[in-house]
């Protein structure tokens, strides 16, 4: 058994919720949630990052230790964490606290790789993940989320509420288990507004306010499907 494979398995026993798996991601999810990362990504933020499976794809791809900032809050991976990648700066914290921890500029990172297991968070913490890791994001910045699950782990209203959409990248049988990857992206203001709109239907007496016309459900459709 491997060093890797223990620590795993040892830190899901103690805390499965926490954890959310039971071995490291394989080589081949590895690939897809760094498959957009190039050097110009940099600054990247990677949460929950473990034994550093994807950190260590996330250099292959070009990224320099020094544009790395890992946030990991299991005590356990964090010694790993900061002797393998010595140019990286490896903060032990809870993801949660993004929003009011200044960990980099704010609006400057290109993109955020998450190995953390969203399904079995509260919405409350979720909203508060995301809400903080956008904080830090450019605004063509991209959010990359892995699940085991069938479907976007973000439920669509806390999307509508962030102002995102979510993208399948791509689905990888070669995992253990299968997994797919979703990219989170901010929607245009426009989108944003018409969804807002939707939701609160017409209120009188409020300008610019109104309720979408029989005529906007084929384009309104068509957006549903691009935004999970």
């Amino acid at each position: 058994m491997s060093h890797d494979f223990r620590s795993f398995v040892l830190s899901w026993l103690s805390s499965p919720r926490r954890v959310g798996a039971i071995a490291p991601s394989g080589e081949a999810l590895a690939e897809l949630i760094t498959r957009e990362i190039g050097p110009a990504s940099g600054p990247v933020i990677e949460l929950g990052p473990g034994t550093g499976v994807f950190t260590y794809k996330i250099l292959e791809r070009g990224v320099r230790q020094q544009d790395l900032t890992l946030v990991e809050y299991g005590s356990e991976f964090v010694r790993v964490l900061q002797l393998r990648f010595p140019g990286a700066r490896v903060l032990w914290m809870d993801a949660s606290r993004l929003g009011t921890t200044p960990i980099l500029k704010e609006g400057t990172a290109g993109a955020v790789i998450s190995g953390l297991p969203l399904l079995t968070m509260s919405p409350r913490k979720v909203h508060a993940i995301l809400g903080g890791a956008f904080r830090h994001l450019r605004k063509d910045g991209a959010f990359y989320q892995f699940t085991y699950g069938p479907r976007c782990p973000i439920p669509r209203p806390l999307l509508d509420r962030l102002g995102l959409k979510a993208t399948l990248l791509d689905r990888t049988l070669q995992n253990l288990p299968p997994a797919a990857v979703y990219r989170l992206t901010r929607r245009s203001p426009s989108r944003f507004a018409a969804n807002t709109v939707r939701e609160l239907g017409a209120q009188p007496g409020v300008e610019g306010w109104t309720t979408a016309t029989d005529q906007e459900g084929p384009r309104e459709a068509r957006a549903e499907a691009e935004a999970v």
